[in-house]
């Protein structure tokens, strides 16, 4: 009888750094690609990208606060995520970091509320 080791590489564990997303391997490798390669890690906040699960036995990692994840083969062979062209990133509320869009609500005119108010 022969015992097999798994020769796949697993994460054993995960840091993203302000530039990049590094990849601690259990045999003692250690994988870093850039940060630009995952839009919502680099969009989400330290807290959030602090708070990962790895996925699997090691397979991948997930970021259940931005619903990321990125797989050991995809930093491997180098596949950055894209983000899709209809997507609209909410920040505090407002879409891309812009202002909150006036309100479609009509306002009266001054000459409006001037009649309403002789009535």
């Amino acid at each position: 009888m022969s015992i097999v080791e798994s020769t796949e590489p697993r994460i054993q564990d995960v840091k993203v750094t302000s530039d990049s997303i590094i990849a601690y391997l259990v045999d003692g490798r250690v994988l870093s690609v850039p940060l630009a390669w995952s839009w919502r890690l680099s969009e989400a906040t330290a807290k959030q990208r602090a708070r990962f699960r790895l996925i699997g036995d090691g397979q991948g990692v997930h970021w259940p606060d931005i619903d990321e994840d990125i797989s050991v083969q995809g930093m491997l062979h180098g596949v950055p995520a894209h983000r899709p062209q209809n997507f609209v990133h909410f920040r505090n509320g407002h879409a891309n970091g812009l202002p909150k869009p006036p309100s479609k609500r009509l306002r009266r005119s001054a000459r409006t509320r001037r009649s309403a108010a002789k009535r």
